[in-house]
């Protein structure tokens, strides 16, 4: 859920439109398979979050550099390596969660 998550945002642009894809798939997904449908949602939020912070067409990265009076290619890049740590780490951690339960 995360990981699908990511791509959506990451490739529209946009987080609010990832979440009402992604919640509505991984509820009912979750309960199937009886899994915690708390931590579904969890993913897929944190998925549509991540992959819209990555994403160079994203309106908040378009608006942060544009007010920021910075090159957009260059904020894209300097936000990169700490969004994709975050993103790591959350990942490992889904995945241990994940195993657990």
């Amino acid at each position: 859920v995360f990981l699908v998550s990511c791509f959506i945002a990451f490739s529209t642009g946009t987080s609010w439109g990832t979440f009402a894809i992604m919640i509505s798939i991984a509820v009912p997904m979750a309960q199937s398979m009886g899994t915690d449908p708390h931590l579904a949602i969890a993913a897929a939020i944190g998925g549509g979050v991540f992959g819209d912070h990555c994403s160079p067409i994203s309106d908040t990265t378009i608006i942060s550099s544009m007010a920021s009076a910075s090159d957009h290619v260059d904020h894209v890049n300097t936000q990169l390596p700490y969004a994709l740590t975050a993103g790591g780490v959350t990942l490992i951690m889904y995945l241990i969660l994940g195993f657990l339960m």
